[in-house]
């Protein structure tokens, strides 16, 4: 799958055209949020073969930049995201995926959590950056992930 190539900016930002913008590396910031509740689950990135995988199969498959290779969400633990709906911002930068996590556990977060947000600043106008956590896991990934 070949997605369109980008043309003018009122075409971007106006039309009714999906022409995502790759960057320098080939890739494009994607969100997976949960389709039902609105919680933002993870932040990974696409390349136009993990997006066209993504489009193709109903499940979320992401590019590794650590692991240099695709990855389908939930390969190794399970928990795998189904495909609700994409959504891309006014200059079609960033996408925003709508998913079902499905799985044993649930999650999103490879530290057994159910988003990769479960942490938060707790004085963000203190000079300390502690963090709280605001979830407990769900999942040992230790158990889960047999490397």
């Amino acid at each position: 799958m070949s997605f369109p190539q980008r043309t003018t900016r009122a075409e971007v930002e106006l039309g009714a055209t999906f022409q995502p913008k790759f960057g320098p590396d080939g890739l494009i910031p994607c969100i997976a949020q949960d389709a039902d509740s609105g919680e933002v689950l993870m932040f990974a990135f696409m390349n136009a073969e993990s997006l066209a995988l993504t489009l193709k199969t109903g499940k979320a498959t992401y590019w590794s930049r650590s692991r240099n290779k695709l990855w389908m969400k939930g390969e190794e633990s399970g928990n795998l995201q189904r495909l609700v709906s994409l959504m891309t911002d006014c200059d079609q930068d960033v996408l925003l995926i709508k998913v079902r996590q499905e799985g044993a556990a649930n999650a999103a977060c490879h530290n057994g959590y159910r988003s990769c947000f479960y942490r938060r600043l707790a004085d963000p106008a203190g000079a300390d950056f502690k963090l709280e956590f605001t979830a407990k896991p769900l999942f040992d990934p230790a158990t889960v992930y047999k490397k």
